[in-house]
């Protein structure tokens, strides 16, 4: 390209505007920015690509988002500066979603334009590829097969009206040892068969190996691409433009593939929406389920949320109206799950009066015995990592503290030194400050301590680990003991004999909205991979009156999602309201909500100590109103940037955890 000095430029003969997103993530300059195209560059600036401009006098990154006639700016116009790759990354649509996205959460589109395209990967884009999209081609009706979907009474209608072009929107239940996988690329090829692309956002890259494996089995290799943080800046990119050049019609992957462009999407699929991966830690956080159900109203798309839980958001979703369920009838739940028993019934406590207190109580260890004698494996599944994560005096039960920031002690062996959890100092002499005694005790066992004392009581019997460390897929079916943290359990090779959920304290007194929620969800995700009764076995080490508990006995998700959601629309939480969280110096957190214009029956919740130093308060509007709240949070946080206020502020709303 021939070099031409700023003096002797001249606008582009057609449409010389092109209206840009200037990568600063202010709130105040959170609009598109009108630049004159040259004409030297008219050729290859089209909207969706990278572009360079001058901004308060530096050179900064940009998105061209369309071009136009004319500009409403009544001064002068600056000229791009370059096109930084003629590859046209950005789609309109996920243009529209990103600006969505960023209305929904009180962000700027700028941050969500980061979230959604990948870095550049020069060498990547300059590989040879077909300049022609593969054409969806549309199967015959009959081409996907509607059985795997059988036990569930509306299933087959859901995969007819995928096939038939239509958009379907459905909360799915999964059975006990469900092949989730398997359903999901039997939608998705219902979905392919009718002319039209799909997104599946997963947790982890373990759900992402297997579901990659089903949708090859189904589709067969080379229909879909996966995208993950994972995989690296030059796989994750050429999976990317592969999905945007039209060249694969299924994109599956991790959150990172919530904005995957796809052309004709029909369908939307995720998987075990109430996990945390879903939420994406940076500005301005947005969760995967709202980003895809965003984009089933922008394109008129297919959804589908499934999981072995249900959340009190999927909840809404039926009760309103918006979708529709897809269970299996209580028969053929009775006939899919595994014996279910919790440790502190009363017909338990009259045979073993320490089971209210014993950590391993006997119905658990006659549990575990029973199925390593049928040569069966034995999942333990245990909330906490490590040997003894936190620690106490052996002599008063005060919990042992670092001398220096006041953080928990743990030991991470039995031989080990206690280290604090939080600055990692060595306590090699401590003493306890109330009573000066050196002992100390276990207050909280991990599940490598855990797998050690297990090990102790079955002399013989291999004892594997699954956690932070070294995460395990998949075990043999025979006899061992498998001791893992939620969300790290591996199938066995034709289910597991029994389930023991140890330390359910832990998991249900967390001060956290979501605990009882949280705690359904990992005890039915482990439960699914016992084999059904009577041969598969879960105990639950905790009160059979507890509500997750009753859930959990009854394989009932869909009654504690309900009872959920109708405690918390009379308490006022989420999802039955839209909340944000502002979190901050006490000053500034006070200075946004004064200059924020918040609706008129907005309630301000706090203030409350969130860490050192900083304090949070929350912004409580009914769900018609969050439009015009987080309007008014993005506005003041606008106002406060063009001040050049100097203390920072985050704003979050509808945060995952409210305390």
């Amino acid at each position: 390209m021939t070099a031409t000095r700023r003096s002797d430029r001249r606008p582009a003969d057609g449409s010389p505007v092109a209206r840009v997103c200037v990568d600063v993530g202010l709130a105040h300059l959170d609009r598109p920015f009108d630049y004159l195209v040259p004409a030297e560059l008219d050729d290859v600036a089209v909207p969706g690509t990278r572009v360079k401009v001058r901004f308060a006098g530096q050179l900064v990154d940009g998105w061209l988002l369309s071009r136009a006639d004319d500009s409403g700016h009544t001064g002068r116009l600056a000229y791009l500066e370059k096109v930084v790759s003629p590859e046209p990354v950005l789609s309109p649509e996920v243009a529209r979603l990103a600006r969505a996205v960023a209305d929904r959460y009180a962000g700027s589109l700028a941050d969500v334009l980061r979230l959604a395209v990948p870095p550049r990967h020069a060498r990547v884009e300059k590989e040879p590829h077909d300049e022609q999209p593969t054409p969806v081609v549309a199967a015959a009706p009959d081409a996907v097969d509607p059985r795997g979907w059988r036990d569930y009474p509306t299933g087959p209608a859901l995969l007819r009206a995928l096939t038939d072009g239509r958009a379907p929107r459905a909360v799915w239940s999964a059975l006990p040892g469900e092949d989730w996988a398997a359903r999901y690329a039997d939608a998705v090829a219902a979905t392919v068969a009718g002319g039209r692309g799909a997104v599946v956002v997963v947790p982890d890259a373990r759900d992402l190996d297997r579901l990659d494996a089903a949708l090859t089995s189904v589709l067969g290799p080379g229909k879909h691409v996966s995208l993950s943080a994972a995989l690296g800046p030059a796989r994750r990119y050429r999976a990317f433009l592969a999905a945007r050049r039209g060249q694969v019609p299924v994109v599956i992957g991790t959150r990172a593939a919530m904005f995957a462009p796809v052309d004709r999407l029909g369908l939307v699929a995720i998987w075990d929406d109430g996990d945390d991966l879903h939420s994406e830690p940076r500005s301005p956080y947005p969760h995967a389920r709202d980003v895809l159900l965003t984009r089933v109203q922008l394109a008129e798309a297919g959804a589908l949320v499934g999981g072995y839980a249900r959340t009190a958001e999927a909840q809404l979703l039926l009760e309103t109206g918006w979708a529709r369920e897809v269970v299996a009838d209580r028969a053929t739940v009775r006939a899919r799950i595994p014996a279910i028993a919790p440790t502190g019934d009363d017909p338990q406590l009259a045979r073993d009066p320490g089971a209210a207190t014993a950590r391993l109580p006997s119905l658990a260890w006659t549990a575990a015995r029973d199925a390593l004698r049928a040569d069966l494996p034995v999942l333990v599944q245990v909330p906490r990592r490590g040997y003894l994560p936190s620690i106490s005096c052996a002599e008063c039960r005060t919990p042992a503290r670092c001398a220096h920031c006041a953080g928990p002690l743990a030991l991470p062996s039995a031989g080990g030194t206690p280290a604090c959890r939080w600055c990692a100092r060595v306590a090699a002499a401590y003493a306890c400050p109330e009573c000066g005694g050196r002992r100390l005790r276990a207050a909280v066992t991990g599940a490598r301590r855990t797998a050690e004392e297990l090990g102790r009581a079955f002399p013989g019997v291999p004892v594997r680990t699954s956690g932070r460390e070294e995460v395990l897929t998949e075990v043999p079916g025979g006899a061992a003991l498998v001791v893992t943290t939620p969300g790290a359990e591996p199938v066995a090779e034709g289910g597991y004999g029994a389930v023991l959920l140890l330390d359910s304290w832990a998991l249900l007194t967390r001060a956290d909205l979501r605990a009882g929620e949280e705690a359904l969800r990992r005890w039915l995700a482990a439960a699914a991979l016992a084999r059904p009764a009577p041969a598969g076995r879960v105990v639950v080490v905790a009160d059979g009156a507890l509500a997750p508990v009753q859930a959990l006995l009854r394989w009932d998700a869909a009654w504690f999602a309900g009872r959920e959601l109708a405690e918390r629309r009379e308490l006022g939480f989420p999802p039955a309201v839209r909340m944000a969280s502002v979190t901050g110096p006490a000053e500034a957190v006070a200075d946004l909500l004064a200059a924020a214009r918040l609706p008129a029956d907005a309630e301000v919740l706090g203030p409350v100590l969130a860490e050192e130093g900083r304090e949070r308060m929350l912004v409580r509007v009914p769900r018609a109103r969050a439009a015009a709240l987080a309007e008014a949070l993005h506005s003041a946080a606008g106002a406060r940037a063009a001040r050049k206020a100097a203390d920072p502020v985050r704003l979050q709303v509808d945060p995952l955890s409210l305390f």
